[in-house]
């Protein structure tokens, strides 16, 4: 029970501290959730055309689910490899490994931070859609809000897990951020984010379920929305894949260490 009530205090130091950093940019964060608007966009291109009649989905039933892709995206961004690369680059790095508590804990604490912080933002912008559209605005049942938010939070402990393994390119390069940018393409257009993997061709929707990719966004998104999906095997995908990239990330992570000691030493 003590080694429990120690890590609780640790858990909510770290995010305490966090929290009160990320307070301090609280201007460049309403920039970071500006950015992150594309599931809106995509909803007035979809709703525009006419596409979403020819895929057999209803104006309701697109707004529902680009509003609760926004949502998503707002709540699983992982900038992880950005910071940890500018840390390695400018020598903040060695310090945090020097201590008992692995840095990867502390990025963490700083995005749950940076996502409480986020809030207000996300609520704002939601408010102004609604004026905009009178309407679209929705609020989802109880039981798809629950099982949505936990959907959200295994999609961004998924994505953060991805990352992970991403960034410990680091250690071997002075720009891994590059693949990170590579990433991104799958990321847009197998996630869900550009259209709702419903209206992929059979083969292309194949291939997108074969991805960590939608797990991370079309699954949690029509959960939030209230669409049927089958929610054991959304959570059981998120599950295999984090099953599957945590030992890779623990050992190219214990292998980065030990490349980074040599150089320092």
């Amino acid at each position: 029970m003590s080694s429990r009530r120690r890590g609780a205090r640790i858990a909510w130091a770290l995010l305490g501290s966090q929290y009160a950093l990320m307070l301090e940019y609280r201007a460049e964060i309403a920039l970071w959730a500006l950015s992150g608007v594309l599931p809106l966009i995509m909803l007035g291109v979809w709703s525009g055309s006419g596409a979403g009649a020819a895929a057999g989905l209803t104006p309701q039933q697109l707004s529902h689910y680009f509003l609760a892709a926004f949502v998503v995206r707002q709540f699983t961004v992982v900038w992880l490899i950005h910071v940890f690369e500018e840390d390695a680059l400018q020598g903040r790095l060695s310090p945090l490994l020097l201590q008992p508590l692995s840095p990867l804990w502390r990025y963490l604490a700083a995005h749950f931070s940076e996502q409480a912080t986020r809030v207000p933002f996300v609520l704002l912008m939601l408010v102004v859609v609604g004026l905009a559209a009178p309407g679209v605005l929705w609020w989802p049942s109880p039981g798809a809000l629950l099982l949505g938010a936990l959907a959200i939070l295994a999609a961004f402990l998924l994505r953060f897990l991805l990352q992970v393994i991403v960034t410990t390119l680091c250690f071997w390069s002075e720009r891994a951020a590059a693949l990170d940018r590579l990433l991104l393409i799958p990321y847009l257009f197998l996630s869900g984010l550009v259209a709702p993997l419903d209206t992929f061709p059979p083969a292309v929707r194949r291939l997108a379920l074969a991805t960590p990719f939608p797990w991370m966004v079309d699954f949690p998104a029509r959960l939030l929305a209230g669409e049927p999906v089958n929610a054991a095997l959304g959570f059981g995908a998120i599950a295999a894949w984090c099953l599957l990239l945590w030992p890779i990330a623990h050992l190219l992570w214990r292998a980065g260490l030990r490349r980074y000691s040599a150089m320092g030493a």
